[in-house]
């Protein structure tokens, strides 16, 4: 059986952590400072990710999560030092909206699990930051800096980072190709548009998404800010309106 992990090197000093072996495809991004690592997201915390970045850097590591949902902060125990945004809260603190029987049913589902894993074990992370982030942020990593962007509409505290001088956007929840959710309660699909107009605008070079194809070009932001629009213009950008499929990518209202 091979790794849990598939890491893929962007340049020299940034790295995406891959989770293949689950249905959901998820992406965790390691960046290199001179002073520090920025670690976004922590994957779904069925194996081990500490160890996998431990082989990336020597330097102290913060983790950030794109939002509070357990498939980006399985890992988070493993941690300390991690960021959330204020608006979640109370998701690290006992107030999420569904139970761990619910969450363990979603990280079993169509999942080829490591041998000796317990999903009965499993836990969804609980916790209180070290900073608590807001819109605009700047993480200073020693020769980095990334900009948090405050990106509701997947989830309320939903962040992206931008990292203006390399041009890279990791857009989370917001962005990537597959059926993006917005059904949930805690989605807001009036939000979702502004924050794909905030992301859209910005001069990105390269997307990486928290899920799915790594093959994701930034004029898909300018696609999904224009579907989005139309939604909206036709009365149909709201909870209960149905799957829209646009080829590459879709959305679950």
């Amino acid at each position: 059986m091979g790794n849990w992990f598939t890491i893929d090197e962007i340049d020299a000093n940034t790295y995406i952590i891959s989770e293949y072996r689950h249905w959901e495809e998820t992406h965790c991004y390691l960046l290199n400072g001179n002073m520090r690592s920025l670690l976004i997201d922590t994957g779904l915390g069925i194996s081990n990710i500490y160890e996998e970045v431990l082989k990336l850097t020597d330097k102290p590591i913060t983790a950030a999560a794109t939002h509070i949902h357990w498939d980006h902060i399985g890992g988070h125990k493993y941690f300390p030092d991690f960021y959330a945004h204020a608006d979640e809260l109370e998701w690290l603190n006992g107030q999420f909206p569904l139970s761990i029987e619910t969450i363990r049913e979603m990280v079993a589902d169509r999942c080829d699990l490591p041998e000796g894993f317990c999903m009965d074990e499993y836990e969804f992370f609980q916790g209180m930051p070290t900073k608590v982030m807001a819109d605009h942020d700047i993480i200073d990593i020693g020769g980095r800096e990334i900009e948090v962007l405050h990106t509701p509409g997947h989830s309320p505290g939903h962040l992206c980072f931008w990292e203006t001088s390399r041009g890279y956007l990791f857009t989370g929840d917001l962005v990537y190709k597959d059926t993006l959710f917005a059904y949930y309660p805690s989605t807001d699909p009036d939000a979702y548009l502004d924050s794909l107009e905030k992301v859209a605008a910005l001069p990105v070079k390269k997307v990486f998404p928290a899920h799915h194809s790594l093959d994701i070009k930034p004029e898909i932001l300018i696609r999904m800010q224009e579907a989005f629009r139309n939604l909206k213009a036709y009365g149909k950008l709201h909870h209960g309106s149905g799957t829209f499929d646009y080829g590459d990518w879709g959305v679950w209202l």
